[in-house]
C-alpha cells in the first residue's frame, strides 16, 4: 500500500513540475505598426536616438519569450521600448538622481500610454527606483553596440544594408608599374613598395552579450518640469488653432528664417499625475500620438 502511495506522490510532483524555460533564439527585428494601450506605435531604425520622457519599471513575471526572440528575465538588465529596433543597446540616466545603467532593449512596450520605456526590476534597482514607480528618464542609443547587433543577428525580414558587410580579411595585390613610368614613394615610407599578395585584417564590430553587466554609473542629477508635446508645424496659424484645442501653447523652433518651425506644447506639470490628465486631454481633442517630455 505505501509503495502505491508513494508512487502515485512522485507521479503527481511530475504532473506539477513547473516546466522548464524556452530557449533564447534571438532575431534582429525592426517590426510593422502595432497598437498597444491604445495607442499606434510604428517601429524604425533609429542609431541617435536621444529623448527624454517618464519611464516605468516592468513587473516581475515568469520567463516568457520577449518580441524578438530573447527570454525575459526581471533580473537582468533590460527593458522594452516602443519603436526601437530589436535588440538595441540604450543609455539610461534616472534624470532625478543621476544614476545611469546600459540596457539591452529586446521587447515592445510599454503598455502604458505616455511612457517612453519599461525597464526590469534589477535595472530598476540599479537606477534606485522602487517597484511600480515612474521616474524621469533620459534614453540614448549606444550607436556602436547597436549597429553591431544589427548586423550580426538574423533578421526575420529582409533589411538594406547601407554598410558594407564585415569580412574576416581582405586580399589585397600590388602589381608592377608599367614599362617607363615614374614609381612616387608612400608618403612615409621607408622601403620599397612589396609586390606580390598580402593579408590585411578588416575590422569586424563585436556583438554585446545576450546579458549586460549590472552596474550603475553615478553622474548628476537633473529633474525637470514635464511638458506635452502635440505637433510640430510649419505654419504659425495651424498651430495656434491646435493650441486653441487643447489649451496649450506655440513655441518658435530654431533660428527664425523662412522655413521656421511652430511646436506646441501644454503644460509644465510638476506630478506625473498632471501630465498624464494633459495628455488625456489632447487625446481627446484628435491629437494621435501626444508626448510627455523632460524640459
Amino acid at each position: 500500500m505505501r509503495r502505491v502511495v508513494l508512487a502515485a506522490l512522485l507521479a503527481l510532483a511530475a504532473c506539477t513540475r513547473p516546466p522548464p524555460p524556452p530557449e533564447p533564439q534571438p532575431r534582429y527585428e525592426v517590426g510593422q505598426g502595432y497598437q498597444l494601450g491604445g495607442v499606434w506605435s510604428y517601429p524604425r531604425e533609429d542609431f541617435t536616438l536621444n529623448e527624454t520622457g517618464l519611464a516605468i519599471v516592468q513587473p516581475v513575471a515568469a520567463p516568457r519569450r520577449t518580441t524578438n526572440g530573447e527570454i525575459f528575465d526581471a533580473g537582468a538588465m533590460m527593458a522594452a521600448h516602443r519603436t526601437l529596433q530589436l535588440p538595441a543597446i540604450i543609455r539610461v540616466t534616472n534624470m532625478e538622481n543621476g544614476r545611469v545603467v546600459v540596457l539591452r532593449v529586446n521587447d515592445r512596450g510599454p503598455s502604458q500610454p505616455g511612457r517612453i520605456l519599461a525597464v526590469s526590476a534589477k535595472a530598476a534597482e540599479l537606477l534606485g527606483v522602487r517597484a511600480g514607480a515612474t521616474f524621469q528618464a533620459r534614453v540614448q542609443v549606444e550607436a556602436e553596440p547597436s549597429r553591431a547587433l544589427s548586423l550580426g543577428l538574423v533578421g526575420d525580414q529582409p533589411r538594406l544594408n547601407i554598410q558594407a558587410a564585415p569580412v574576416g580579411q581582405v586580399e589585397r595585390e600590388s602589381l608592377d608599374a608599367p614599362s617607363g613610368a615614374r614609381v612616387a614613394a608612400a608618403r612615409g615610407a621607408t622601403s620599397a613598395p612589396r609586390q606580390g599578395r598580402e593579408i590585411v585584417e578588416a575590422a569586424t564590430p563585436d556583438m554585446p552579450p545576450l546579458r549586460l553587466p549590472e552596474r550603475y554609473e553615478n553622474g548628476y542629477a537633473s529633474p525637470g518640469r514635464l511638458v506635452v508635446d502635440v505637433g510640430n508645424f510649419f505654419t504659425r496659424s495651424l498651430a495656434d488653432r491646435l493650441a486653441a484645442r487643447v489649451g496649450g501653447r506655440t513655441e518658435s523652433v530654431g533660428p527664425r528664417s523662412r522655413q521656421q518651425e511652430y511646436r506646441v506644447r501644454m503644460g509644465p506639470y510638476t506630478t506625473p499625475a498632471e501630465a498624464d490628465a494633459a495628455w488625456s486631454r489632447a487625446r481627446q481633442a484628435g491629437v494621435p500620438d501626444p508626448r510627455i517630455v523632460v524640459e
